[in-house]
């Protein structure tokens, strides 16, 4: 069967419909039951509660609580690196931006303006510039920490669909990453500025940044944008946590020309982890 026709269902599936009720079910704290629900999920998925700072399923009030939980510290060690790899996961793809185009899935690709929710004049900052698409399985720690350093300048919050991201799907549908839902933020680092793009899928809940809470929902169906300027002062470390889903997705990054040379180890479909070494600042 081919990738278009294995993800047709997706476009007849009340996608909207089948989020908002996944949402409010992560977010019930239903006892014993949701227990039960978390310890089905920790062995249907292979999730290492080893590694959490609270391994207790039981201790865990909600889905949504244990789906965003912490890691013990020290469980991620931060490389000696100019840029971190922000999340565990895996690498869906990474490269060259060529102009503004953004490489998909063979015979995909779209544009940095799409993605950044059509501002060409933010999107030209990173014409032929680097980027990266890791994506998290249902598995993975599901906390996104900073790459670099960087202060916030501007966050936009992107509506769209709500296709599923798996590599399936970004073969299949086109445009995926522009046209789902998107938390879309923009840092000014020392390497110049970076985009941070938390995209939604099928059945994620929400997404929340570390400075603003939950952004979605509420879903008004119109772009909504943040700006961090004068009094407003965003400032993250490299490797400090900057935001979380609520189930999974994707995070895709984008950084200007000559900035980035991508660690030689990195390949597509990559398992990764958050704080390995990601790349050095380009000769």
């Amino acid at each position: 069967m081919s990738d278009r026709l294995a993800v047709l269902p997706q476009y007849l599936l009340p996608k909207q419909a089948l989020t908002r009720l996944a949402g409010r079910l992560a977010a019930a704290e239903a006892g014993s039951l949701t227990t039960s629900v978390i310890r089905w999920f920790v062995g249907r998925y292979g999730v290492d509660m080893n590694e959490a700072a609270e391994p207790d399923i039981a201790a865990y009030k909600s889905f949504n609580e244990f789906f965003t939980r912490p890691l013990k510290a020290g469980a991620r060690p931060l490389a000696d690196a100019d840029f971190l790899c922000p999340v565990d996961g895996a690498i869906s793809q990474f490269g060259a931006i060529e102009r503004d185009q953004i490489f998909q899935a063979k015979g995909h690709s779209y544009s940095t303006t799409a993605l950044l929710g059509g501002d060409r004049e933010l999107a030209a900052r990173f014409e032929n510039g680097q980027f990266a698409t890791l994506y998290l399985s249902p598995r993975d720690y599901h906390r996104i920490h900073m790459p670099c350093a960087g202060r916030l300048t501007r966050m936009i919050h992107v509506p769209g669909a709500l296709f599923s991201v798996n590599p399936t799907t970004a073969r299949g549908v086109p445009g995926l990453f522009a046209r789902n839902e998107r938390v879309v933020c923009i840092f000014e680092g020392e390497h110049g500025p970076f985009a941070l793009v938390l995209v939604g899928a099928t059945i994620v809940g929400s997404m929340a940044t570390v400075w603003q809470g939950t952004i979605n929902p509420p879903r008004p169906g119109v772009v909504r944008e943040w700006r961090y300027d004068g009094d407003t002062t965003v400032n993250l470390e490299k490797g400090q946590e900057m935001g979380r889903f609520l189930l999974g997705s994707t995070v895709v990054m984008a950084f200007p020309r000559n900035c980035l040379q991508f660690n030689p180890d990195w390949a597509p479909a990559r398992a990764i982890r958050m704080g390995e070494a990601m790349g050095s600042r380009a000769a």
